[in-house]
């Protein structure tokens, strides 16, 4: 099969590799999208240097994963002996054991869940690691309760574009801080207030909230804890990243000036969010009523990875970068 390989770090190449074979328990996908995100590009050079030294992480001298690609959507091609929930046909999505980047991709079975029905393969690719990773942060680390008061710092990105969206169907009241021209974007999220930080300072607004989902990482602890209740939770996401300790640096000072703090702050562990069938279904329940839905900057054709995977970096998407059509 074609896919894009990581031989070394920052080295991506198109090659012919071995289409996987399923074991009992895994369902082979044949890839009809899949999506980029910054867990990709991170990978690809292996950055934080840090995080090569961390289980699960890039590897300390050569790539951990040869194939990238965080999310797929597609049709299941094969099935392992032990798999009875899914056939051959099947139209599926799910975080996959072997990337995305692949015509083929390998998925456990228990990760796997049949695609939202009112969803393109495009937009399906769009939902697993982004759309899981903010329900971690709200439902399970966040803790979020109808009438809360949520702050989604970063609203506009893969994951910030689903947090605003789960924290509304969760019956919070939700602030969306984002740059000026994803204003109108994060407002049509459903975001009652939204602040733009080239105007406006969130954590000097005066405003508490009850919980704080920070993806930008563009404020330091100290001051976001200004932004929070009393007792209220600073869920630490993402942040800008750099070659040697960012954002892992920034997320342990964070959490080790918390110590002194009544705020409660938690870190979410993006590297290791398993989209797993139980959330997938959750989602896909949320995405079929239509109170969720995913948003899409650019779609890409799969020969021009790389190039999607470039604009990721840069930073500025809006909502989530897709790769559609297989070569043949």
């Amino acid at each position: 099969m074609k896919a894009f390989v990581l031989r070394s770090y920052g080295s991506l190449r198109l090659a012919e590799i071995d289409k996987p074979l399923p074991g009992d328990d895994e369902v082979l996908v044949r890839v009809r999208a899949t999506s980029v995100q910054p867990y990709d590009w991170h990978f690809m050079r292996g950055q934080p240097y840090i995080a090569r030294l961390m289980g699960g992480g890039p590897g300390l001298r050569k790539p951990t994963f040869a194939v990238l690609g965080a999310d797929v959507a597609g049709h299941v091609e094969a099935v392992g002996r032990n798999v009875t929930d899914f056939r051959p046909g099947d139209e599926v999505f799910a975080m996959p054991k072997q990337g995305g980047f692949a015509e083929y991709a390998l998925v456990a079975a228990a990760e796997l869940a049949p695609k939202p029905k009112n969803l393109t393969f495009e937009q399906a690719a769009a939902v697993p690691l982004a759309a899981s990773t903010a329900l971690l942060a709200l439902r399970d680390q966040g803790g979020v309760q109808p009438g809360q008061r949520v702050l989604v710092n970063g609203a506009s990105g893969g994951v910030g574009t689903f947090a605003v969206q789960l924290a509304k169907a969760f019956g919070a009241e939700v602030t969306g801080v984002c740059g000026p021209r994803n204003v109108d974007l994060v407002r049509s999220l459903g975001a009652d207030e939204v602040v733009d930080y080239t105007k406006e300072d969130f954590t000097r607004t005066g405003r508490r909230h009850d919980l704080l989902v920070d993806i930008a990482g563009s404020r330091s602890g100290r001051a976001c804890r200004r932004a929070l209740t009393r007792k209220g939770t600073h869920v630490l996401v993402g942040g800008p990243g750099g070659r040697w300790l960012q954002p892992a640096g920034r997320m342990v000072a964070t959490l080790a000036a918390s110590l002194f703090a009544s705020q409660r702050t938690v870190l979410t562990d993006v590297v290791r969010c398993t989209a797993n069938k139980r959330n997938l279904m959750t989602l896909t329940e949320l995405i079929e009523d239509g109170r969720v839905m995913p948003v899409i900057d650019r779609s890409y054709p799969f020969e021009e990875i790389p190039a999607a995977i470039a604009y990721q970096e840069e930073g500025h998407a809006a909502g989530k970068v897709v790769i559609g059509a297989r070569l043949q």
